[in-house]
C-alpha cells in the first residue's frame, strides 16, 4: 500500500463508527494479507477488540503492533486509541437491538420474493458503503472543475460505459459539452484534443482496464483534469487521475457478478457529481434543463386521434 493511498484515506478527521465496517469492505480488497486479519477482526468482532490493547490486537490476529497502527491509520483512525473508540461506538450500535442483515448470497432455488428482499438489502448496503467511503473533498474538487470546463469527455466500458452515458446525457442537458466514449480508439483520439481547462472522467471498478486507463493517460499528460470513479483507489487508474473517488467494492456470489453492485454504487457517485455541477451551475443550468424538457414535451403527450 502507497503514502498516496493511505493519505487519500486518512482525512482531517476519523470517519464515524457507523462507518468502519463499510470502510472495511471498501479498503480490505487492497490491503495486505496480515492488515486484512486486523481488518476483519475488527469488523467482525468490534466489542471484543475494542476491549483488546494494541499487543492484545497483534497476537489474537497473529500479526505485529505496527502492522494494527498502519491498518488504523488506513481505516482513516490517527492511532490505535481513536480505533479502539469507534470499535467500542460501533459495538454499541449494534447492540441496540437492531435486527439482523438479510444475507445477500443468492441461491438458484431462492423463491422469487427472497430474491428480491436480498437484491434489494444488497443494493440498500452498497450505496451506504459507497456514501461512507467517498472523499467529499476530492468530490467537491471534481464538481469544482467539470463546472468550468470547456469539454468533459467521460470513458468506460461494459457495464461502467452504461454509467458513463448516463453522466454524460445529464451533462449535455444542463448545457454542459460532454460526451461519453465507449470505442476505446475514438476515446484516445479524443483524448489527445483535450487541453488545461478540460476534464477527463474514468469509470472502471477495477481500476485496471486498460481500454479506459490509456484514454485517461493522454489526457492527463494534455494538461486536462483528470478524474477517476473506481473501486480500486490503489488501482492503475489512479496514476493518472488528479482526483478519485472511491465507490463499495462489489460483493460478488455466482448469480451476482461484480457488475450489478459496481454499477450501483457507480451511478451514486455519478448523480452526487452531477447534482454538484447543477447547484454550482445554476443560473445556465436552470434554464437549459427547462428547455431540454420543453423540447421533449411533445414526445410523451398522448396524439389526439
Amino acid at each position: 500500500m502507497t503514502s498516496d493511498v493511505k493519505e487519500s484515506f486518512s482525512g482531517d478527521s476519523p470517519p464515524a463508527p457507523a462507518a468502519l465496517a463499510a470502510k472495511v469492505r471498501t479498503l480490505a480488497p487492497s490491503m495486505t494479507r496480515s492488515m486484512q486479519l486486523v481488518a476483519e477482526a475488527v469488523a467482525g468482532d468490534p466489542a471484543g477488540c475494542a476491549a483488546l490493547t494494541v499487543t492484545g490486537l497483534a497476537e489474537r490476529t497473529g500479526t505485529s503492533e505496527a502492522t494494527v497502527v498502519r491498518t488504523a491509520r488506513l481505516l482513516g483512525y490517527p492511532g490505535y486509541r481513536d480505533l479502539r473508540l469507534a470499535l467500542a461506538g460501533l459495538a454499541a450500535h449494534q447492540e441496540s437491538g437492531r435486527a439482523p442483515a438479510v444475507t445477500a448470497d443468492i441461491a438458484v432455488d431462492d423463491p422469487i420474493a427472497d430474491v428480491v428482499a436480498k437484491l434489494a438489502h444488497d443494493e440498500q448496503q452498497t450505496l451506504a458503503d459507497t456514501a461512507a467511503g467517498l472523499d467529499t473533498v476530492q468530490l467537491g474538487a471534481a464538481v469544482a472543475a467539470a463546472s468550468t470546463a470547456r469539454r468533459i469527455d467521460v470513458y468506460g466500458v461494459g457495464a461502467s460505459s452504461l454509467v458513463g452515458q448516463d453522466l454524460a446525457q445529464k451533462l449535455l442537458r444542463i448545457g454542459l459539452i460532454a460526451h461519453a466514449h465507449t470505442d476505446p480508439h475514438l476515446a484516445v483520439t479524443n483524448a489527445v484534443q483535450l487541453r488545461s481547462g478540460d476534464v477527463a472522467i474514468a469509470i472502471t471498478h477495477s481500476g485496471s482496464t486498460g481500454d479506459v486507463i490509456e484514454p485517461l493517460r493522454v489526457a492527463f499528460d494534455r494538461g486536462a483534469t483528470t478524474i477517476a470513479i473506481t473501486g480500486r483507489p490503489d488501482g492503475p487508474v489512479s496514476q493518472y487521475a488528479d482526483h478519485v473517488l472511491t465507490t463499495s467494492t462489489a460483493r460478488e456470489s455466482e448469480l451476482r457478478p461484480a457488475a450489478m453492485s459496481s454499477r450501483t454504487s457507480q451511478l451514486l457517485v455519478v448523480d452526487c457529481l452531477f447534482i454538484g455541477i447543477a447547484q454550482r451551475t445554476y443560473e445556465t443550468a436552470a434554464p437549459a434543463l427547462s428547455a431540454s424538457y420543453e423540447a421533449l414535451a411533445h414526445r410523451h403527450t398522448p396524439r389526439a386521434r
